[in-house]
């Protein structure tokens, strides 16, 4: 696998450093970022489903412990619209917007959007 935008070391788990990202979300991603022609910085990606604090909370881990989301800083209105543009129409099926950051995953069940 070889992405032009991201290494994948930037998706680690940040409480234990492994990382089970799946290969064809992280290509997805990077097709995201080429499309929308700015800098994504990843605020979160790999949890590791039971060790991270926000995943430990959950009933059943989420897309983020399935290696299939991400988190990216968002700095402006325009980015932000631009982006969810973007990810609709390449095909993410979760998005999650937030004032500082938007969050993207590739779930399998009926898509959604939602704000925080």
């Amino acid at each position: 696998m070889t992405l032009k935008y991201f290494t994948r070391e930037e998706f680690d788990c940040q409480v234990t450093g492994t990382n089970n990202m799946e290969t064809e979300f992280l290509e997805k991603l990077d097709q995201l970022r080429a499309y929308c022609g700015f800098p994504f910085v990843i605020t979160s990606g790999y949890r590791h489903p039971t060790l991270h604090p926000i995943e430990a909370k959950k009933e059943v881990p989420g897309t983020h412990a399935q290696g299939i989301a991400a988190d990216i800083r968002i700095t402006n209105a325009a980015d932000r619209l631009k982006l969810v543009n973007a990810a609709l129409k390449l095909g993410f099926t979760g998005i999650g917007v937030d004032s500082d950051f938007i969050h993207v995953d590739t779930r399998g069940t009926t898509p959604v959007m939602w704000t925080y």
